[in-house]
Protein backbone atom coordinates (compact mmCIF):
# COMPACT_ATOMS: atom_id res chain seq x y z
CA UNK A 1 0.00 0.00 0.00
CA UNK A 2 1.26 3.43 -1.39
CA UNK A 3 0.07 7.36 0.01
CA UNK A 4 -0.50 9.81 -2.96
CA UNK A 5 0.34 12.49 -0.43
CA UNK A 6 2.87 14.98 -2.04
CA UNK A 7 2.03 17.71 -3.47
CA UNK A 8 2.80 19.56 -6.51
CA UNK A 9 4.32 23.37 -6.39
CA UNK A 10 4.19 25.05 -9.57
CA UNK A 11 5.97 27.66 -10.04
CA UNK A 12 3.63 29.96 -12.52
CA UNK A 13 -0.02 28.17 -12.92
CA UNK A 14 -1.37 29.65 -16.13
CA UNK A 15 -4.89 30.00 -16.83
CA UNK A 16 -6.39 27.05 -18.43
CA UNK A 17 -9.54 26.82 -20.74
CA UNK A 18 -10.56 23.91 -19.20
CA UNK A 19 -13.66 23.40 -21.90
CA UNK A 20 -11.43 23.30 -24.71
CA UNK A 21 -9.97 19.61 -23.43
CA UNK A 22 -12.79 18.21 -23.91
CA UNK A 23 -13.74 16.17 -26.89
CA UNK A 24 -17.19 14.64 -27.18
CA UNK A 25 -17.43 11.97 -24.08
CA UNK A 26 -13.67 12.20 -23.14
CA UNK A 27 -11.07 14.34 -22.51
CA UNK A 28 -7.83 14.75 -24.70
CA UNK A 29 -4.98 17.34 -24.87
CA UNK A 30 -1.01 17.43 -25.17
CA UNK A 31 0.46 15.92 -22.40
CA UNK A 32 3.98 16.35 -23.70
CA UNK A 33 6.90 18.93 -25.01
CA UNK A 34 8.69 18.75 -28.04
CA UNK A 35 6.26 18.80 -31.01
CA UNK A 36 6.52 22.45 -32.52
CA UNK A 37 2.83 24.63 -32.20
CA UNK A 38 1.56 22.23 -29.69
CA UNK A 39 1.78 23.75 -26.00
CA UNK A 40 1.44 20.80 -23.49
CA UNK A 41 -2.25 21.20 -22.06
CA UNK A 42 -2.74 17.85 -19.87
CA UNK A 43 -0.36 19.46 -17.02
CA UNK A 44 0.04 17.37 -14.20
CA UNK A 45 -1.77 20.16 -11.96
CA UNK A 46 -4.43 20.45 -14.97
CA UNK A 47 -4.85 16.53 -14.16
CA UNK A 48 -4.98 16.72 -10.53
CA UNK A 49 -7.75 19.27 -10.94
CA UNK A 50 -9.91 16.80 -13.52
CA UNK A 51 -8.98 13.87 -11.32
CA UNK A 52 -10.44 16.06 -8.10
CA UNK A 53 -13.06 16.95 -10.04
CA UNK A 54 -14.27 13.88 -11.38
CA UNK A 55 -13.97 12.27 -7.50
CA UNK A 56 -16.47 15.19 -6.13
CA UNK A 57 -18.77 14.55 -9.24
CA UNK A 58 -18.89 10.84 -8.51
CA UNK A 59 -19.49 11.58 -4.40
CA UNK A 60 -22.57 13.62 -5.65
CA UNK A 61 -23.66 11.18 -7.74
CA UNK A 62 -23.29 8.07 -5.69
CA UNK A 63 -24.86 9.91 -2.52
CA UNK A 64 -23.07 7.61 -0.61
CA UNK A 65 -23.01 7.92 3.57
CA UNK A 66 -19.71 8.77 5.25
CA UNK A 67 -19.13 5.72 6.66
CA UNK A 68 -18.21 4.03 3.17
CA UNK A 69 -15.12 5.31 1.22
CA UNK A 70 -15.38 5.21 -2.68
CA UNK A 71 -13.00 3.38 -4.41
CA UNK A 72 -11.59 4.76 -8.17
CA UNK A 73 -9.57 3.03 -10.35
CA UNK A 74 -7.21 3.78 -12.98
CA UNK A 75 -5.81 1.90 -15.37
CA UNK A 76 -3.55 3.59 -18.92
CA UNK A 77 -2.30 2.73 -22.34
CA UNK A 78 0.91 2.38 -23.54
CA UNK A 79 1.56 5.96 -24.31
CA UNK A 80 4.78 8.02 -22.56
CA UNK A 81 2.83 10.11 -20.21
CA UNK A 82 1.59 7.55 -18.82
CA UNK A 83 3.22 6.95 -15.39
CA UNK A 84 3.51 10.86 -14.83
CA UNK A 85 -0.44 11.06 -15.23
CA UNK A 86 -1.33 8.31 -13.28
CA UNK A 87 0.74 9.52 -10.59
CA UNK A 88 -1.50 13.12 -11.11
CA UNK A 89 -4.71 11.54 -11.17
CA UNK A 90 -3.78 9.18 -7.68
CA UNK A 91 -3.17 13.05 -6.12
CA UNK A 92 -6.07 14.69 -7.56
CA UNK A 93 -8.28 11.68 -6.16
CA UNK A 94 -6.57 11.25 -3.08
CA UNK A 95 -7.15 15.26 -2.37
CA UNK A 96 -11.34 14.17 -2.15
CA UNK A 97 -10.86 11.61 0.02
CA UNK A 98 -10.95 8.89 -2.28
CA UNK A 99 -9.57 5.56 -2.47
CA UNK A 100 -7.53 4.33 -5.01
CA UNK A 101 -6.87 1.02 -6.97
CA UNK A 102 -4.05 1.33 -10.13
CA UNK A 103 -4.17 -1.06 -12.92
CA UNK A 104 -0.93 -0.09 -14.43
CA UNK A 105 -1.50 -1.24 -18.27
CA UNK A 106 -4.78 -1.61 -18.79
CA UNK A 107 -7.38 -1.44 -21.70
CA UNK A 108 -10.24 1.13 -21.61
CA UNK A 109 -13.06 -2.35 -21.63
CA UNK A 110 -11.61 -3.40 -18.55
CA UNK A 111 -11.97 -0.16 -17.19
CA UNK A 112 -15.98 -0.19 -17.01
CA UNK A 113 -15.91 -3.84 -16.29
CA UNK A 114 -13.66 -3.27 -13.12
CA UNK A 115 -17.29 -1.18 -12.13
CA UNK A 116 -19.63 -4.12 -11.74
CA UNK A 117 -16.85 -7.29 -12.01
CA UNK A 118 -17.97 -8.57 -7.69
CA UNK A 119 -14.75 -10.01 -6.33
CA UNK A 120 -13.23 -8.70 -3.02
CA UNK A 121 -9.76 -9.89 -3.89
CA UNK A 122 -9.52 -7.95 -6.47
CA UNK A 123 -11.11 -4.81 -4.25
CA UNK A 124 -14.09 -4.59 -7.27
CA UNK A 125 -16.61 -3.20 -7.81
CA UNK A 126 -15.13 -0.08 -7.77
CA UNK A 127 -17.42 3.13 -7.39
CA UNK A 128 -15.72 4.92 -10.77
CA UNK A 129 -12.82 4.23 -12.76
CA UNK A 130 -10.47 6.58 -15.16
CA UNK A 131 -8.57 5.44 -18.59
CA UNK A 132 -5.67 7.43 -19.28
CA UNK A 133 -5.79 6.85 -23.10
CA UNK A 134 -5.70 9.40 -26.08
CA UNK A 135 -6.42 6.31 -28.40
CA UNK A 136 -4.77 6.20 -31.85
CA UNK A 137 -3.69 9.98 -31.41
CA UNK A 138 0.07 10.85 -31.52
CA UNK A 139 2.52 9.76 -28.92
CA UNK A 140 2.16 13.86 -27.59
CA UNK A 141 -1.10 13.30 -26.95
CA UNK A 142 -3.01 12.03 -23.69
CA UNK A 143 -6.38 11.94 -22.03
CA UNK A 144 -9.65 10.74 -20.16
CA UNK A 145 -11.91 8.44 -20.16
CA UNK A 146 -14.56 7.66 -17.08
CA UNK A 147 -16.80 5.21 -16.09
CA UNK A 148 -19.28 4.61 -13.60
CA UNK A 149 -21.35 1.17 -13.17
CA UNK A 150 -24.06 2.89 -15.07
CA UNK A 151 -21.55 2.95 -18.33
CA UNK A 152 -19.03 5.27 -19.94
CA UNK A 153 -19.80 9.35 -19.14
CA UNK A 154 -21.93 11.55 -21.53
CA UNK A 155 -21.18 14.68 -23.28
CA UNK A 156 -22.99 16.67 -19.90
CA UNK A 157 -20.94 14.98 -17.40
CA UNK A 158 -17.98 15.70 -18.80
CA UNK A 159 -18.67 19.58 -18.97
CA UNK A 160 -19.42 19.35 -15.60
CA UNK A 161 -16.29 17.79 -14.72
CA UNK A 162 -14.44 20.47 -16.58
CA UNK A 163 -16.31 23.31 -14.99
CA UNK A 164 -15.71 21.80 -11.53
CA UNK A 165 -11.88 21.55 -12.18
CA UNK A 166 -11.73 24.70 -13.78
CA UNK A 167 -12.71 26.30 -10.40
CA UNK A 168 -10.28 23.84 -8.37
CA UNK A 169 -7.84 25.10 -10.27
CA UNK A 170 -8.80 28.74 -9.95
CA UNK A 171 -7.86 27.64 -6.48
CA UNK A 172 -4.58 26.20 -7.48
CA UNK A 173 -4.20 29.39 -8.66
CA UNK A 174 -4.97 31.42 -5.63
CA UNK A 175 -2.77 29.16 -3.65
CA UNK A 176 0.49 29.20 -5.89
CA UNK A 177 0.10 25.55 -5.53
CA UNK A 178 -2.00 22.26 -6.43
CA UNK A 179 -2.84 19.87 -4.16
CA UNK A 180 -2.34 20.03 -0.72
CA UNK A 181 -1.07 16.81 0.97
CA UNK A 182 -3.59 14.55 1.10
CA UNK A 183 -3.36 10.65 2.28
CA UNK A 184 -5.65 7.88 0.86
CA UNK A 185 -5.02 4.17 0.14
CA UNK A 186 -3.44 3.48 -3.23
CA UNK A 187 -3.37 -0.32 -3.90
CA UNK A 188 -2.38 -2.44 -7.34
CA UNK A 189 -3.90 -4.82 -8.73
CA UNK A 190 -3.68 -6.75 -11.58
CA UNK A 191 -6.85 -6.20 -12.48
CA UNK A 192 -6.20 -7.77 -16.75
CA UNK A 193 -5.95 -11.29 -15.14
CA UNK A 194 -9.73 -10.70 -14.17
CA UNK A 195 -10.83 -9.02 -17.38
CA UNK A 196 -8.87 -11.95 -20.01
CA UNK A 197 -9.98 -14.48 -17.53
CA UNK A 198 -13.47 -13.42 -18.10
CA UNK A 199 -13.28 -13.46 -22.09
CA UNK A 200 -11.48 -16.83 -22.13
CA UNK A 201 -14.13 -18.17 -20.28
CA UNK A 202 -17.07 -16.59 -22.70
CA UNK A 203 -15.34 -18.34 -25.42
CA UNK A 204 -15.23 -21.94 -23.79
CA UNK A 205 -19.03 -21.34 -22.61
CA UNK A 206 -19.63 -20.63 -26.49
CA UNK A 207 -18.14 -23.95 -27.55
CA UNK A 208 -20.34 -26.19 -25.01
CA UNK A 209 -17.28 -25.57 -22.44
CA UNK A 210 -14.64 -27.34 -24.09
CA UNK A 211 -11.18 -26.75 -22.53
CA UNK A 212 -9.12 -25.32 -25.72
CA UNK A 213 -11.70 -24.59 -28.53
CA UNK A 214 -9.49 -23.19 -30.63
CA UNK A 215 -7.02 -25.92 -31.04
CA UNK A 216 -5.39 -26.02 -34.30
CA UNK A 217 -6.68 -22.40 -35.26
CA UNK A 218 -3.27 -20.35 -36.13
CA UNK A 219 -4.26 -16.66 -34.79
CA UNK A 220 -2.48 -13.46 -35.21
CA UNK A 221 -2.51 -10.55 -33.05
CA UNK A 222 -1.32 -7.11 -34.13
CA UNK A 223 -1.22 -4.54 -31.09
CA UNK A 224 0.19 -1.76 -32.34
CA UNK A 225 2.29 -1.32 -29.93
CA UNK A 226 -0.48 -0.47 -27.80
CA UNK A 227 -2.17 -1.88 -24.54
CA UNK A 228 -3.48 -5.06 -26.22
CA UNK A 229 -0.67 -7.47 -26.63
CA UNK A 230 -2.10 -9.03 -23.67
CA UNK A 231 -4.94 -10.86 -26.33
CA UNK A 232 -2.16 -13.62 -27.41
CA UNK A 233 -1.07 -15.20 -24.63
CA UNK A 234 -3.70 -14.65 -22.12
CA UNK A 235 -6.74 -14.83 -24.13
CA UNK A 236 -5.79 -16.70 -27.49
CA UNK A 237 -3.41 -19.37 -26.54
CA UNK A 238 -5.27 -20.74 -23.35
CA UNK A 239 -8.29 -21.52 -25.82
CA UNK A 240 -5.53 -23.60 -27.94
CA UNK A 241 -4.49 -21.25 -30.39
CA UNK A 242 -1.23 -21.13 -31.95
CA UNK A 243 -0.42 -17.43 -31.84
CA UNK A 244 3.51 -17.23 -33.72
CA UNK A 245 4.06 -14.95 -35.36
CA UNK A 246 2.03 -11.90 -33.80
CA UNK A 247 3.30 -8.51 -33.58
CA UNK A 248 4.05 -4.99 -31.77
CA UNK A 249 2.89 -6.59 -28.83
CA UNK A 250 5.19 -4.81 -26.34
CA UNK A 251 3.86 -1.73 -25.53
CA UNK A 252 5.97 1.07 -26.81
CA UNK A 253 4.48 5.00 -26.48
CA UNK A 254 6.29 5.72 -29.49
CA UNK A 255 4.16 3.61 -31.79
CA UNK A 256 7.38 2.85 -33.88
CA UNK A 257 6.08 0.58 -36.24
CA UNK A 258 2.18 1.56 -37.17
CA UNK A 259 -0.19 3.67 -35.80
CA UNK A 260 -2.54 1.15 -33.81
CA UNK A 261 -5.57 2.21 -35.53
CA UNK A 262 -8.47 -0.48 -37.33
CA UNK A 263 -8.84 2.47 -40.27
CA UNK A 264 -5.51 3.43 -40.84
CA UNK A 265 -3.99 1.86 -44.17
CA UNK A 266 -0.93 1.11 -42.93
CA UNK A 267 -1.60 -0.44 -39.85
CA UNK A 268 -4.00 -2.61 -42.17
CA UNK A 269 -1.27 -3.51 -44.35
CA UNK A 270 0.70 -4.81 -41.88
CA UNK A 271 -1.81 -7.57 -40.26
CA UNK A 272 -2.68 -8.47 -43.45
CA UNK A 273 0.71 -8.89 -44.83
CA UNK A 274 1.38 -10.84 -40.97
CA UNK A 275 -1.42 -13.10 -41.69
CA UNK A 276 0.10 -14.03 -45.46
CA UNK A 277 3.24 -14.07 -44.33
CA UNK A 278 2.36 -17.31 -41.68
CA UNK A 279 -0.28 -18.85 -43.54
CA UNK A 280 -2.20 -17.34 -40.66
CA UNK A 281 -6.18 -18.55 -40.26
CA UNK A 282 -6.94 -15.30 -38.97
CA UNK A 283 -5.45 -12.04 -37.90
CA UNK A 284 -6.45 -9.64 -35.10
CA UNK A 285 -5.71 -5.74 -34.85
CA UNK A 286 -6.94 -3.65 -32.18
CA UNK A 287 -6.35 -0.02 -31.83
CA UNK A 288 -4.69 1.70 -28.23
CA UNK A 289 -6.35 1.14 -25.74
CA UNK A 290 -8.52 -2.19 -27.44
CA UNK A 291 -12.09 -0.64 -27.60
CA UNK A 292 -12.06 -0.72 -31.31
CA UNK A 293 -10.65 -3.71 -33.27
CA UNK A 294 -10.72 -5.45 -36.61
CA UNK A 295 -9.76 -8.97 -38.36
CA UNK A 296 -8.05 -10.41 -41.09
CA UNK A 297 -9.12 -13.44 -42.92
CA UNK A 298 -7.06 -16.26 -44.14
CA UNK A 299 -6.63 -14.97 -47.82
CA UNK A 300 -6.21 -11.76 -46.69
CA UNK A 301 -9.27 -9.93 -47.15
CA UNK A 302 -9.67 -6.79 -44.52
CA UNK A 303 -12.70 -7.82 -42.11
CA UNK A 304 -12.83 -3.63 -40.88
CA UNK A 305 -15.54 -1.04 -41.48
CA UNK A 306 -18.60 -1.89 -43.43
CA UNK A 307 -17.60 -5.64 -43.60
CA UNK A 308 -17.10 -5.52 -40.03
CA UNK A 309 -20.71 -4.32 -39.52
CA UNK A 310 -21.83 -6.70 -42.16
CA UNK A 311 -20.40 -9.72 -39.91
CA UNK A 312 -21.32 -8.69 -36.53
CA UNK A 313 -24.73 -7.95 -38.02
CA UNK A 314 -24.73 -11.73 -39.64
CA UNK A 315 -23.76 -13.22 -36.24
CA UNK A 316 -25.95 -10.91 -34.26
CA UNK A 317 -29.12 -11.70 -36.47
CA UNK A 318 -28.37 -15.19 -35.87
CA UNK A 319 -28.72 -15.36 -32.64
CA UNK A 320 -31.86 -12.44 -32.44
CA UNK A 321 -33.68 -12.25 -35.79
CA UNK A 322 -35.17 -9.13 -36.84
CA UNK A 323 -33.46 -7.03 -34.46
CA UNK A 324 -31.99 -3.62 -35.24
CA UNK A 325 -28.18 -2.67 -36.10
CA UNK A 326 -27.67 1.07 -35.43
CA UNK A 327 -24.28 2.38 -37.06
CA UNK A 328 -22.94 5.82 -37.83
CA UNK A 329 -23.97 7.98 -41.20
CA UNK A 330 -21.28 7.36 -43.25
CA UNK A 331 -21.87 3.04 -43.95
CA UNK A 332 -22.85 1.97 -47.34
CA UNK A 333 -25.95 1.25 -48.98
CA UNK A 334 -24.34 -2.07 -50.12
CA UNK A 335 -24.23 -2.30 -46.01
CA UNK A 336 -28.28 -1.49 -45.32
CA UNK A 337 -29.17 -3.94 -48.28
CA UNK A 338 -27.38 -6.83 -46.81
CA UNK A 339 -28.53 -5.94 -43.00
CA UNK A 340 -32.41 -5.68 -44.39
CA UNK A 341 -32.25 -7.86 -47.06
CA UNK A 342 -29.74 -10.78 -46.94
CA UNK A 343 -30.34 -11.44 -43.01
CA UNK A 344 -33.86 -9.71 -42.23
CA UNK A 345 -32.58 -7.29 -40.10
CA UNK A 346 -33.57 -3.45 -39.83
CA UNK A 347 -30.73 -1.21 -40.62
CA UNK A 348 -30.83 2.30 -38.60
CA UNK A 349 -28.30 4.70 -39.71
CA UNK A 350 -27.40 7.11 -36.94
CA UNK A 351 -25.23 10.21 -36.33
CA UNK A 352 -21.07 9.95 -36.22
CA UNK A 353 -19.41 9.12 -32.77
CA UNK A 354 -19.26 5.94 -31.09
CA UNK A 355 -21.27 7.32 -27.81
CA UNK A 356 -24.03 8.50 -30.13
CA UNK A 357 -24.48 5.10 -31.70
CA UNK A 358 -24.58 3.28 -28.87
CA UNK A 359 -27.14 5.84 -27.14
CA UNK A 360 -29.56 5.83 -30.09
CA UNK A 361 -29.33 1.75 -29.47
CA UNK A 362 -29.96 2.16 -25.88
CA UNK A 363 -32.94 5.00 -26.43
CA UNK A 364 -34.05 2.66 -29.10
CA UNK A 365 -34.83 -0.47 -26.82
CA UNK A 366 -36.17 1.28 -23.90
CA UNK A 367 -38.81 2.35 -26.53
CA UNK A 368 -39.76 -0.72 -27.70
CA UNK A 369 -37.91 -1.38 -30.44
CA UNK A 370 -35.12 -4.31 -30.08
CA UNK A 371 -31.72 -3.49 -30.89
CA UNK A 372 -28.48 -5.99 -30.11
CA UNK A 373 -25.89 -4.15 -32.00
CA UNK A 374 -24.25 -0.52 -32.15
CA UNK A 375 -21.54 -0.19 -34.16
CA UNK A 376 -19.23 2.50 -35.71
CA UNK A 377 -17.24 2.01 -39.49
CA UNK A 378 -14.20 3.22 -36.85
CA UNK A 379 -14.27 -0.29 -34.66
CA UNK A 380 -16.17 0.83 -32.27
CA UNK A 381 -18.84 -1.91 -31.85
CA UNK A 382 -21.11 -2.51 -28.56
CA UNK A 383 -23.53 -5.70 -27.57
CA UNK A 384 -26.32 -5.56 -25.37
CA UNK A 385 -25.48 -8.89 -24.00
CA UNK A 386 -22.13 -6.82 -22.84
CA UNK A 387 -23.53 -3.88 -21.02
CA UNK A 388 -23.68 -1.91 -24.40
CA UNK A 389 -19.90 -1.66 -23.72
CA UNK A 390 -17.91 -0.94 -26.73
CA UNK A 391 -15.09 -3.36 -26.20
CA UNK A 392 -12.62 -4.51 -29.14
CA UNK A 393 -11.49 -7.41 -27.60
CA UNK A 394 -15.01 -8.79 -27.04
CA UNK A 395 -16.17 -8.51 -30.75
CA UNK A 396 -13.04 -10.48 -31.46
CA UNK A 397 -14.28 -12.87 -28.76
CA UNK A 398 -17.63 -13.11 -31.09
CA UNK A 399 -15.67 -14.13 -33.57
CA UNK A 400 -13.72 -16.80 -32.26
CA UNK A 401 -17.08 -18.23 -30.94
CA UNK A 402 -17.74 -18.63 -34.46
CA UNK A 403 -14.37 -20.38 -35.61
CA UNK A 404 -15.17 -22.49 -32.18
CA UNK A 405 -18.10 -23.95 -33.33
CA UNK A 406 -17.41 -24.67 -36.87
CA UNK A 407 -14.47 -27.00 -35.49
CA UNK A 408 -16.52 -28.51 -33.44
CA UNK A 409 -18.85 -29.08 -36.08
CA UNK A 410 -15.82 -30.38 -38.04
CA UNK A 411 -15.34 -27.69 -40.44
CA UNK A 412 -11.64 -27.50 -41.36
CA UNK A 413 -11.68 -24.23 -43.34
CA UNK A 414 -10.01 -22.00 -41.43
CA UNK A 415 -11.76 -18.47 -40.98
CA UNK A 416 -13.82 -19.30 -44.25
CA UNK A 417 -16.95 -19.62 -41.75
CA UNK A 418 -16.57 -15.38 -41.48
CA UNK A 419 -15.87 -15.09 -44.68
CA UNK A 420 -18.93 -16.97 -45.83
CA UNK A 421 -20.85 -14.75 -43.53
CA UNK A 422 -20.49 -11.55 -45.65
CA UNK A 423 -20.82 -13.28 -48.85
CA UNK A 424 -23.38 -11.18 -50.91
CA UNK A 425 -22.20 -7.76 -49.62
CA UNK A 426 -22.06 -5.50 -52.18
CA UNK A 427 -19.48 -3.11 -51.84
CA UNK A 428 -18.36 0.29 -54.02
CA UNK A 429 -15.73 0.00 -56.22
CA UNK A 430 -14.87 3.88 -55.09
CA UNK A 431 -15.20 5.36 -51.59
CA UNK A 432 -13.83 8.13 -50.46
CA UNK A 433 -13.45 10.87 -47.64
CA UNK A 434 -12.72 14.15 -48.25
CA UNK A 435 -12.36 16.51 -45.50
CA UNK A 436 -12.84 20.41 -46.79
CA UNK A 437 -11.91 22.37 -43.97
CA UNK A 438 -12.99 25.76 -42.98
CA UNK A 439 -10.91 28.34 -42.35
CA UNK A 440 -11.94 30.46 -38.96
CA UNK A 441 -10.14 33.45 -39.43
CA UNK A 442 -11.54 34.17 -42.90
CA UNK A 443 -13.70 37.43 -43.42
CA UNK A 444 -16.49 35.11 -44.60
CA UNK A 445 -17.37 33.70 -41.05
CA UNK A 446 -17.95 37.45 -40.32
CA UNK A 447 -17.19 36.84 -36.75
CA UNK A 448 -19.34 34.13 -36.24
CA UNK A 449 -18.24 30.58 -35.44
CA UNK A 450 -17.09 26.96 -37.53
CA UNK A 451 -20.10 25.16 -36.74
CA UNK A 452 -22.36 28.34 -37.94
CA UNK A 453 -20.87 28.52 -41.35
CA UNK A 454 -20.88 24.91 -41.58
CA UNK A 455 -24.74 24.71 -41.00
CA UNK A 456 -25.14 27.60 -43.87
CA UNK A 457 -22.86 25.54 -45.87
CA UNK A 458 -25.12 22.66 -45.32
CA UNK A 459 -28.55 24.36 -45.68
CA UNK A 460 -27.48 25.70 -48.84
CA UNK A 461 -26.44 22.20 -50.30
CA UNK A 462 -29.66 20.67 -49.23
CA UNK A 463 -31.59 23.90 -51.10
CA UNK A 464 -29.17 23.56 -54.16
CA UNK A 465 -29.95 19.12 -54.57
CA UNK A 466 -33.77 19.92 -54.02
CA UNK A 467 -34.23 21.21 -57.77
CA UNK A 468 -31.83 18.64 -58.94
CA UNK A 469 -33.68 15.44 -60.84
CA UNK A 470 -30.59 13.66 -61.18
CA UNK A 471 -30.13 13.78 -56.86
CA UNK A 472 -32.44 12.29 -54.01
CA UNK A 473 -32.13 13.38 -50.79
CA UNK A 474 -32.15 10.48 -48.16
CA UNK A 475 -35.64 10.24 -46.74
CA UNK A 476 -34.37 9.28 -43.23
CA UNK A 477 -30.92 11.07 -42.31
CA UNK A 478 -30.13 12.29 -38.48
CA UNK A 479 -26.94 14.04 -39.81
CA UNK A 480 -25.88 16.19 -42.32
CA UNK A 481 -26.89 15.97 -45.94
CA UNK A 482 -26.81 12.89 -47.67
CA UNK A 483 -28.11 12.19 -50.85
CA UNK A 484 -28.09 9.63 -53.74
CA UNK A 485 -27.88 9.30 -57.50
CA UNK A 486 -25.58 8.26 -60.58
CA UNK A 487 -25.42 4.97 -58.98
CA UNK A 488 -24.15 6.36 -55.72
CA UNK A 489 -24.40 8.60 -52.62
CA UNK A 490 -22.50 11.48 -51.08
CA UNK A 491 -22.56 12.48 -47.21
CA UNK A 492 -21.40 16.04 -46.49
CA UNK A 493 -21.48 16.25 -42.58
CA UNK A 494 -19.77 19.13 -39.89
CA UNK A 495 -17.25 17.44 -37.73
CA UNK A 496 -18.24 16.70 -33.98
CA UNK A 497 -15.31 19.01 -32.92
CA UNK A 498 -13.32 20.99 -35.42
CA UNK A 499 -13.71 22.94 -37.97
CA UNK A 500 -14.04 20.59 -40.90
CA UNK A 501 -17.13 18.87 -43.25
CA UNK A 502 -15.88 15.45 -43.92
CA UNK A 503 -17.13 14.49 -47.66
CA UNK A 504 -18.12 10.24 -48.28
CA UNK A 505 -18.45 9.70 -51.65
CA UNK A 506 -19.19 6.20 -52.63
CA UNK A 507 -19.60 4.85 -56.12
CA UNK A 508 -19.85 1.84 -59.06
CA UNK A 509 -17.10 3.91 -60.80
CA UNK A 510 -14.48 6.26 -60.78
CA UNK A 511 -16.73 8.65 -63.16
CA UNK A 512 -19.73 8.41 -60.94
CA UNK A 513 -17.93 9.29 -57.80
CA UNK A 514 -16.81 12.40 -60.24
CA UNK A 515 -20.02 13.44 -61.10
CA UNK A 516 -21.27 13.49 -57.31
CA UNK A 517 -18.22 15.81 -56.32
CA UNK A 518 -18.85 17.86 -59.09
CA UNK A 519 -22.49 18.42 -57.59
CA UNK A 520 -20.98 19.36 -54.28
CA UNK A 521 -18.25 21.55 -55.85
CA UNK A 522 -20.58 23.74 -58.49
CA UNK A 523 -23.27 24.05 -54.98
CA UNK A 524 -20.20 25.10 -52.35
CA UNK A 525 -17.94 27.27 -54.96
CA UNK A 526 -18.97 30.25 -52.93
CA UNK A 527 -17.95 30.16 -49.73
CA UNK A 528 -14.70 31.92 -49.58
CA UNK A 529 -13.64 30.20 -45.99
CA UNK A 530 -14.14 26.53 -47.24
CA UNK A 531 -10.82 25.04 -48.46
CA UNK A 532 -12.38 22.70 -51.20
CA UNK A 533 -8.80 21.42 -52.27
CA UNK A 534 -8.84 18.18 -51.74
CA UNK A 535 -12.53 17.74 -53.39
CA UNK A 536 -10.90 20.05 -56.55
CA UNK A 537 -8.42 17.88 -56.51
CA UNK A 538 -10.53 14.93 -57.22
CA UNK A 539 -12.92 16.00 -59.48
CA UNK A 540 -9.87 16.92 -61.91
CA UNK A 541 -9.99 14.60 -64.90
CA UNK A 542 -6.96 11.97 -64.47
Amino acid sequence: MAAASSATTVPSLDKVDFLKLQNGSDIRGVAVAGVEGEQVSLTESVTEAIAAAFSAWLLDKKKVDTSRRLKVSIGHDSRISAQLLQDAVSRGIASVGLDIVQYGLASTPAMFNSTLTEDDAFLCPVDGAIMITASHLPYNRNGFKFFTNAGGLGKADIKDILERAANIYSNFLAKGCSVKKASASVKMIDYMAVYTSDLVKAVRKAAGNIEKPLEGFHIIVDAGNGAGGFFAAKVLEPLGAITSGSQFLEPDGMFPNHIPNPEDKAAMKAITQAVLDNKADLGIIFDTDVDRSAAVDSTGRELNRNRLIALMSAIVLEEHPGTTIVTDSVTSDGLTSFIEKKLGGKHHKFKRGYKNVIDEAIRLNSAGEESHLAIETSGHGALKENHWLDDGAYLMVKLLNKLASARASVRNDGSKVLTDLVEGLDEPAIAVELRLKINQSHPDLKGGSFQDYGEAVLKHLENSIASDPKLQRAPVNYEGVRVSGFGGWFLLRLSLHDPVLPLNIEASSQEDAVKLGLEVAAALKEFQALDTSALDKFVQPQ
